[in-house]
């Protein structure tokens, strides 16, 4: 049988799909219900190799076998001599006597053994025999047959059923590779998956074909299938066939960067026109679309392109930038007079690199890599490399940021710090041991002789978080740099020595100074339009707990990373927003921006970044007590515990399930963990939860909190050290959360009491932290046997637990009810008319579209039981009983 195993047996990347769905076919056919399928793919994605594996493991079948070819299209049934030698056709049969005849002769085959019928390339069949074959397929009954063909994308199949072979998924094409090239840099390898288009033959012959510069990326990857390679062979051919007018066209429309179709006729020599493209259109080679060529595949306009003369090329090129430069189109001009030039020009690459300060970060990368080609001093070469890896590495392209690193020459020095630099940035999310101490590295290198670079690695550095013994480093390379700073500087900049200074004050400990040059950055944000820059100014609200400026000035810098085309901005935007959010008590904002950003960081080759948006909803998870969509969220974040979002998000599962020495114990290892990128912001967070876990733990009957881990920590300079700091915020949510740490702290009762009711007193104290709160003092009042007014806090807090499906604490708040004496054994208020939460708004738009439960589980992170107990919610607050009423009643909102 082909199964799952057999993909792991052949070696068949990313065919799971494709084999399983032949092997439906063949189980349906073993058990007397014949059936036929047809493969569908374009040349290299794999048909045949399929079509073998499936032959080599059909164990217990009886296996006929043809191939289609095209000298033998004309033979009338050379297929079915291939078929069947022994089965003799004559010349004058019709195809309802010669079709009954075969499938009575293979009906009677499959009564003794099920029939495998394989026709690979059928669409080159004689047309008697591809005809003879379609007839008994369609009429295939009890009959234990299977027929399996494949064909070229597009052709004729008679109706039968098709499956088309979708191009190599990522991961299975880098899979490939690795078997194929092990010591492959990744850089190389995602170039490579992106030259071939996710085509399997097309993978083998690149990679076969690299040197070994190449293959460690000190040498640009190919940009096309080496000559010999069978499938630039086979285009070879249907290029060539193609008109000399039409073969002209082709050559425009596949040379980089790709013009329009109007630009493509202008610039032809032999005045070609629109119908000249037909015969490639017919090839099925191109598609005119409004003012678009579009190619069959990536490969083909590589091949198309190279298959060209060079003398020919160039005339392209020129020919294109005449008329590119005529209409005003400047950088793609002087990208085709690039490609004319055949030697060095400086006076070119100035006006390219001067070109690519008006263009979006995908742009700018082109001109800047073209330029650096220019240059012939390696230090120009090498500054305009740099920058070349910044803007591929800002328009979601690191691997081409990392190739483009590796041509940096080593005789450029000054370029060669800043590509360290860059690197650093890149890696930071990583948590790579030495990313911080580079960039100190750098930043002392060029803070004499660039300024703003250093600015750039002191603040990535001073985010990041750090040992004791590094702070006097960094304080010491900030005022350095700082003492470069004339009064003058535009705003982003005047910023960014604000922030740095900021920073140097927390590495000094005084953090008075560092809030008053947090604020002053705060102050600038409004004047800046620069994405960085206001990240910046985001993680300096965050750090002086502003937490509403500073969600809204990471939402600015994410809208303004994606209109300037620099998306790698927005996942570390995003993740500002989402834990501004948490900080604001607003988890639908907060749960938003991480979902979005857990998805972008994936789109643009972050997976660390989206494993930290992971653990952000994992946090979001556990906050509301959902137990199996966190621990969900926390495997799909590849990096469990020891993410501190990811520590977080287990200790709070075990605070809402009131296993608070293992909470304690948790939190702690998050405090006192090795810095990683991040943790100096959830180690802020955190402290509420862990002095709330501490306390707990200290009423248990029996408990022995002194000799605890926890208290290894110094829980009372904890303590401190955040009341010091939630006071210097001057915010309500971080006062309200001072002072219910100051009541779980405080040793007399009466001292508990005035702090919680000073809590509940801040007038941003709302949602779910004031329901914690308020949960909290009705325990302790309860303790205190003053059960009416410990009901009246337990009532609002349980109220608001259900408003916002946080089930089990609001099942804790009714379990502090009962134990106050109110009877609390009625059934739960009727949710019909509540507005849904934004959590079930997006759980019931997809429902309504269409998904799954499953399908909606992936999409949003959760699991399956989470979104049925939301669906089940949904249903009541909307009063419906069904998806159909549901999507009926949401359609007419």
């Amino acid at each position: 049988m082909v199964d799952a195993h057999t993909v792991q047996k052949v070696g068949l990347s990313g065919r799971d799909a494709d084999l399983a769905a032949i092997g439906r076919l063949l189980a349906t056919a073993s058990a007397g219900h014949g059936g036929a399928l047809v493969l569908a793919g374009a040349p290299g994605e794999g048909r045949t190799a399929l079509l073998d594996a499936v032959v080599r493991h059909a164990r217990g079948w009886t296996v006929m076998s043809a191939s289609g070819h095209p000298d033998e299209r004309a033979v009338a049934y050379a297929g079915i001599a291939q078929l069947d030698p022994a089965f003799c056709v004559g010349t004058e049969g019709d195809l309802l006597t010669l079709g009954l005849a075969v499938k009575s002769r293979w009906g009677t085959e499959a009564a003794r053994r099920p029939l495998l019928c394989v026709l690979d390339d059928a669409h080159l069949l004689d047309e008697p025999t591809w005809r003879t074959v379609l007839f008994v397929a369609r009429r295939l009954g009890p009959e234990r047959i299977a027929i399996l063909a494949s064909v070229a994308a597009g052709a004729e199949t008679g109706g039968l059923p098709v499956r088309r072979l979708a191009p190599l998924h990522p991961d299975a094409a880098r899979e490939l590779l690795a078997r194929r090239a092990p010591d492959l840099a990744d850089e190389v390898a995602v170039a490579l998956v992106e030259v071939s288009g996710g085509n399997p033959a097309a993978l083998i012959d690149l990679a076969d074909a690299l040197s070994p510069e190449q293959r460690r990326g000190y040498a640009p990857p190919p940009e096309t299938l080496p000559p010999a390679s069978g499938l630039r062979q086979r285009y070879r051919a249907e290029l060539h066939a193609l008109p000399e007018r039409t073969r002209e066209l082709v050559l425009l429309a596949a040379a980089a960067p790709q013009a329009d179709l109007e630009d493509v006729l202008a610039a032809s020599t032999r005045d070609a026109g629109l119908p000249d493209f037909e015969p490639a259109e017919r090839a099925g080679l191109v598609t005119i679309s409004g003012d678009t060529v579009r190619f069959a595949s990536p490969l083909l306009r590589a091949c198309a392109y190279a298959e060209m003369p060079a003398n020919r090329r160039r005339a392209a090129h020129i020919a294109l930038a005449g008329v590119l430069a005529a209409r005003g189109a400047h950088l793609p001009a002087l990208l085709h007079r690039a490609a004319a030039t055949t030697g060095p020009d400086v006076a070119l690459a100035r006006q390219l690199a001067r070109s690519a300060r008006a263009a979006d970060p995908a742009g700018a990368a082109q001109a800047q890599a073209r330029a650096a080609d220019l240059h012939p001093d390696p230090a120009d070469r090498g500054a305009v490399l740099v920058d070349a890896a910044r803007s591929a590495w800002l328009a979601g392209r690191p691997h081409d940021a990392g190739l483009l690193i590796r041509r940096v020459p080593r005789a450029a020095a000054t370029a060669q710090v800043r590509a360290r630099a860059l690197t650093a940035e890149m890696r930071l999310p990583e948590g790579r041991p030495g990313a911080r101490d580079l960039l100190l590295d750098v930043a002392a290198d060029l803070a004499d002789s660039d300024t703003p670079a250093a600015l750039d690695a002191l603040a990535l550095a001073g985010e990041a978080a750090a040992e004791p013994g590094e702070q006097g480093r960094y304080a010491g390379l900030a005022r350095r740099v700082a003492a470069r700073r004339r009064g003058d500087e535009p705003p982003a900049l005047a910023l960014a020595y604000h922030h740095v200074a900021g920073l140097a004050g927390l590495a000094d400990g005084d953090e008075p100074a560092a809030f008053a040059r947090f604020r002053r950055a705060l102050d600038l944000a409004d004047r800046v339009r620069e994405p960085g820059a206001l990240i910046r100014a985001a993680t300096a609200g965050i750090l002086v707990g502003d937490a509403r400026r500073a969600g809204a000035l990471a939402g600015r810098a994410a809208v303004l990373a994606r209109e300037s085309g620099a998306p790698v901005l927005v996942p570390r935007a995003l993740e500002l927003a989402s834990l501004a959010g948490m900080a604001a008590g607003d988890y639908t904002t907060a749960n938003v921006a991480a979902l979005d950003g857990a998805a972008i960081a994936r789109a643009t080759g972050q997976r660390v970044l989206a494993g930290a948006h992971l653990g952000v909803l994992a946090v979001l998870a556990a906050l509301v007590g959902d137990r199996e969509t966190a621990l969900r969220r926390i495997e799909e974040s590849g990096a469990g515990a020891i993410r501190p979002t990811c520590g977080w998000a287990l200790a709070l599962l075990d605070l809402v399930e009131g296993r608070f020495p293992a909470a304690t114990e948790r939190l702690v290892a998050v405090m006192t963990a090795p810095p990683v990128y991040g943790s100096a912001l959830v180690q802020v967070a955190v402290v509420p939860h862990l002095l709330e876990a501490a306390a707990q733990m200290e009423r248990a009957p029996g408990a022995r909190v002194t000799g605890h881990p926890g208290m290894a920590l110094g829980l009372e300079a904890v303590a401190t050290g955040f009341d010091r700091w939630a006071g210097r915020t001057g915010q309500p949510a971080w006062l309200a959360l001072r002072d219910r740490c100051r009541a779980l702290r405080a040793r007399e009762p009466e001292a508990a009491e005035v702090h919680f009711e000073a809590a509940l007193g801040h007038t941003g104290e709302a949602g779910f932290p004031r329901a914690h709160t308020e949960l909290l003092y009705g325990r302790f009042l309860r303790r205190r046997r003053r059960h009416v007014e410990a009901r009246t806090q337990l009532r609002r807090a349980a109220d608001t637990f259900r408003l916002l499906d946080a089930e089990p604490w609001a099942a804790q708040s009714v379990r502090e009810l009962r134990a106050a004496g109110e009877r609390v054994d009625q059934p739960a208020p009727a949710l019909t008319g509540l507005e849904l939460t934004a959590q079930q708004e997006r759980i019931a738009a997809l429902v309504a579209g269409g998904a799954t439960n499953r399908e909606v589980a992936q999409e949003l992170h959760l699991s399956p039981r989470t979104v049925d107990h939301h669906l089940r919610n949904v249903f009541a607050r909307l009063g419906v009983r069904s998806r159909t009423e549901m999507a009926r009643l949401l359609n007419t909102r």
